[in-house]
């Protein structure tokens, strides 16, 4: 099959770091497969998630655009599924991946989560639709499915499910096939992670001593955050994991089990498409515990993005074609696969959007012209930018926080981020040169209607609405999506 038109497999896992495997390093987690697909391949070791939360970084992953283009800042809330428009999509309206594979005659196919809208109905794009009920994993086990129109109860493990019907599909599709694998694990959140069931790979880590993930105190973000959710919470979710997880020796073990679940399937997939470009990748980091705090960059206030939620996996492997066993030290997002992957298939990436072809690297081109030494995210009132050396948190204060910090950490020096530097009058020039990139990146990639920092309203959700509230007045709400013919008038709830 030539290059231009091969089949795509990316693997997309549910909250990882690229601690937790072997090739990042890791000597206690046991991903085989996964490694050897890195040996295989171009393994990246500064690729980073534009966003800490599931549902923003697959539209940026689908659409290559920031949260403060595409409108998805947060978590899409499923428990309201009720009081969505009928067979809505946060995404609809928009160019979206599999929109663009197809055009360029793909067939394609999604099987895992979704966390993006309804996953009853089929979104824009997608020939196969194999997904899940809950955005919010409640378990990898007796999940409720959504299979191109019919409905039914899967009892086992939802890894080696969707993996059954990725494979189904790349084995009866003619022609190229794009198939987008998001797992929803390894997760790391209760119930899913401390409900007492074992995969069969637990007992590789029942007597595992976890020192891959370090022991620290609650940081006081952390317990402020919660304090925060607990006094504004009657939604029934128990927030108390968030507490009670960091250290909790079954919870990260089970956590590891899941991602061997996951190499597991990674093997299989490799085994049964040879031919095929393979992507591993996640949606965002997750901190175990790392920084004093467990979950997302959201889990604390004001959010963060540090390394442990921040820094993800990401690997290229297509035999004959990239040159095995590479590493490349780029400083990329997962938003840059939305262009790298029409790119690879044929297509022409839009150049206006901040999602950037990786191609040049994958092939190894002289003078190829990428040499990105930085990267941006954003998570709410958190807009971070990432370089050799540096990482800046650049916070929006007003209303009620018109103090709400930044944060300056030299990565050279201080690789666990524990030293503020932003006060630092010694540091005033690179901390003013870091915000003013800043700033000029997201006047460049933003979008007013979506932009919270200019007014603009997230898409269904927002992790603390007390705040925008306080800064652009009490009618401030999340909308459930942006009109496609006038996107400067939102539809209201």
């Amino acid at each position: 099959m030539p290059m231009s038109q091969p089949d795509i497999i990316l693997i997309f896992t549910d909250n990882q770091q690229a601690a937790t495997l072997g090739c990042y390093g890791n000597s206690e987690v046991h991903t085989p497969n996964i490694d050897r697909l890195a040996s295989r391949g171009v393994r990246f070791e500064n690729a980073f998630c534009a966003n800490a939360f599931c549902s923003p970084c697959r539209a940026s992953l689908l659409t290559g655009m920031m949260p403060s283009q595409h409108g998805v800042h947060s978590w899409i809330d499923d428990r309201n599924m009720a009081e969505w428009p009928a067979n809505w999509h946060a995404l609809t309206g928009l160019n979206t991946l599999p929109e663009a594979m197809q055009s360029l005659g793909y067939r394609t196919g999604m099987f895992g989560k979704y966390h993006l809208g309804d996953p009853k109905s089929r979104a824009d794009g997608w020939d196969s639709w194999v997904t899940m009920a809950d955005g919010h994993v409640r378990s990898f086990y007796d999940n409720q499915i959504y299979d191109n129109g019919a409905t039914y109860q899967q009892p086992g493990h939802s890894v080696d499910f969707f993996t059954d019907k990725a494979l189904e599909f790349l084995e009866g599709t003619d022609g190229p096939a794009f198939a987008y694998i998001p797992f929803p694990a390894p997760y790391g959140h209760w119930p899913a992670t401390n409900d007492g069931r074992r995969n069969r790979f637990a007992g590789l880590y029942d007597d595992c001593p976890m020192k891959s993930v370090p022991r620290q105190g609650l940081s006081a973000e952390a317990v402020k955050n919660y304090d925060m959710i607990k006094s504004g919470s009657g939604d029934g979710l128990d927030f108390s994991m968030l507490m009670r997880a960091p250290n909790h020796l079954p919870t990260l073990r089970n956590y590891y089990s899941q991602i061997t679940m996951i190499d597991d399937a990674v093997g299989r997939i490799a085994a049964a498409a040879p031919e095929a470009l393979i992507v591993f990748t996640t949606d965002h980091g997750l901190s175990l515990g790392h920084h004093g705090f467990w979950g997302h960059g959201g889990s604390t206030y004001p959010s963060n993005l540090h390394l442990a939620a921040h820094s993800i996996p990401l690997i290229a492997a297509h035999s004959g074609h990239i040159g095995p066993g590479r590493t490349d030290a780029s400083y990329v997002s997962n938003t840059d696969l939305f262009a790298t992957l029409i790119d690879y298939a044929g297509g022409v990436p839009d150049p206006e959007l901040p999602s950037r072809s990786l191609l040049p690297v994958l092939k190894a081109e002289e003078n190829a012209g990428w040499g990105s030494d930085e990267m941006f995210a954003e998570q709410e009132e958190t807009r971070v930018i990432r370089k050799p050396g540096w990482v800046f948190f650049r916070r929006l204060r007003g209303g009620a926080a018109p103090d709400l910090p930044d944060a300056l950490y030299n990565t050279a020096t201080d690789p666990g981020e524990t030293e503020n530097l932003a006060g630092d009058p010694g540091h005033a020039d690179i901390a003013v040169d870091l915000r003013d990139r800043v700033d000029r990146y997201f006047a460049r990639y933003s979008r007013p209607q979506a932009d919270m920092w200019t007014g603009g309203q997230p898409i269904q959700n927002s992790m603390n609405i007390a705040y925008w509230r306080d800064i652009w007045g009490g009618d401030w709400s999340p909308r459930y999506a942006y009109g496609v013919s006038d996107p400067s008038s939102p539809r209201q709830p």
